[in-house]
């Protein structure tokens, strides 16, 4: 198989992958009203029961770098996937018995095996993006929204059936995780070498025991990186929210149906992965921290919509609006973790566990908020999210060598250029201790 033909599977294969995560990961989530009935609890004890499965991610990112690098990203792959398959049994029995325990261990082990696999899959993206040459890490993500839409869709029609939530979280599980097994093997081709269970530099010789845990230690103390976090937090605090609370809102503040609370979510996925597929124009157009900041007045606006409306309708152009906003700050996130190939596994980690700090801390929070105001106001919180996000969006701006131009902003690139120009071409190194060497340069952010 030729080098650009390994690319191109690589790259549709992932697509696929992400996809189906979308799907298993959305579908569950739109019958929170049914398994809050079944487990019999409250808004705010939900929200409790949520939060073990954020505990479960955090503590799964403080170390999936490490692993990762040890390991390699197809490993990891196939162990979260199996890991899930089990753990949505186990929460499927949790809500069939009406089983509080049962659910909470079944949420901690999606939790862990969920964040686990969300830093290899976005390494993998990132690779192909590198080795693309443009920006189409959003297509990816895209692709995960597609099958959250779809996912919605398939909980909605499940709801219609009156199929009990315990069944569709198994039958979804099964048939997503065969799939994912199916799919790993590809996904990951252009993943580094792993030599005598230790990951390799990128000349194909094992690196010395402890190099990976002490890169993923050393990335916690890089500005950049830990600001970037910051700017992750808030998009998964804003798409998270959305995820968990925004059927329950529908439903709760509008008086409506399950079915009509999976459509409002649907919406707001459909909303992302629109423009999640026209955003890498966008963003090659006009640079990272343009659109990032974009992003996050569009979210502001949409969340401001929905929560004080008192119509469903326009509460529905504003969930619209917060989708638009939530698209794309992930993705640059997570992109510009990415920058240097050979820190990315360690600064990607950094930057995810704060996506599950928002989840540790938003559920508990909502659910508390929601029993005292309702959901839908309760939503209006994460309006600040989003002011963080427009405040630190210069952060993702490309990391550059300095040979290359260090001047270049949004307003200086012109119509006719990328604002944020891709990192230049490196030959890299990651050292024992953590730090980077370079061929062809220092880093640098312009």
């Amino acid at each position: 198989m030729t080098p650009s033909s390994t690319v191109a599977r690589a790259r549709w294969s992932l697509l696929v992958l992400f996809a189906v995560m979308g799907l298993t990961f959305s579908s569950w989530l739109t019958r929170l009203p049914s398994i809050r009935e079944d487990l019999d609890v409250t808004s705010t004890q939900l929200g409790s029961l949520l939060i073990v499965g954020a505990v479960g991610s955090l503590a799964a990112v403080i170390v999936t770098g490490a692993v990762v690098s040890r390991f390699g990203s197809r490993t990891v792959l196939y162990v979260t996937a199996v890991g899930n398959m089990v753990g949505f049994g186990i929460l499927a029995l949790g809500v069939a018995t009406g089983s509080v325990e049962l659910f909470a261990v079944g949420a901690f082990l999606n939790g862990v095996c969920g964040a686990a696999s969300n830093i290899p899959i976005n390494l993998n993206g990132a690779i192909i993006e590198q080795r693309v040459g443009r920006a189409i890490l959003p297509h990816f993500h895209a692709a995960f929204s597609i099958g959250a839409a779809l996912g919605t869709l398939v909980g909605a029609w499940f709801s219609a059936a009156h199929v009990s939530a315990s069944a569709h979280i198994l039958i979804v599980a099964v048939v997503v995780g065969v799939v994912r097994l199916a799919l790993i093997g590809p996904a990951s081709a252009l993943q580094p070498p792993t030599i005598g269970g230790r990951s390799a530099h990128v000349d194909g010789t094992p690196r010395p025991r402890g190099a990976a845990v002490r890169s993923a230690l050393s990335a916690w103390t890089e500005r950049r990186t830990v600001l970037i976090g910051l700017v992750i937090l808030a998009g998964s605090l804003s798409e998270g929210s959305a995820g968990n609370w925004l059927s329950i809102s529908v439903v709760d503040g509008f008086d409506q149906k399950e079915a009509v609370g999976s459509l409002a979510y649907g919406t707001f996925i459909v909303a992302m992965t629109v423009f999640r597929m026209a955003g890498t124009r966008v963003i090659d157009r006009y640079g990272r921290v343009t659109v990032l900041r974009a992003s996050a007045v569009s979210s502001l606006v949409g969340l401001l919509a929905f929560g004080l409306s008192p119509s469903i309708v326009l509460a529905w152009v504003g969930i619209v609006l917060w989708g638009f906003g939530a698209a794309l700050g992930n993705p640059i996130a997570i992109a510009a973790a990415s920058d240097d190939p050979t820190r990315a596994a360690a600064r990607v980690s950094v930057v995810t566990s704060f996506s599950s700090m928002a989840q540790l801390s938003a559920p508990p929070l909502l659910g508390l908020l929601a029993d005292g105001i309702g959901a839908r106001h309760a939503l209006l919180t994460i309006c600040a999210a989003t002011v963080l996000s427009f405040v630190l969006a210069g952060q993702v701006a490309p990391l550059r060598t300095k040979s290359a131009p260090t001047d270049v902003d949004d307003a200086q690139a012109g119509p006719g250029a990328p604002a944020d120009p891709p990192l230049d071409p490196i030959v890299a190194d990651v050292t024992p201790d953590g730090g980077s060497t370079t061929a062809g340069g220092t880093l640098s952010r312009g």
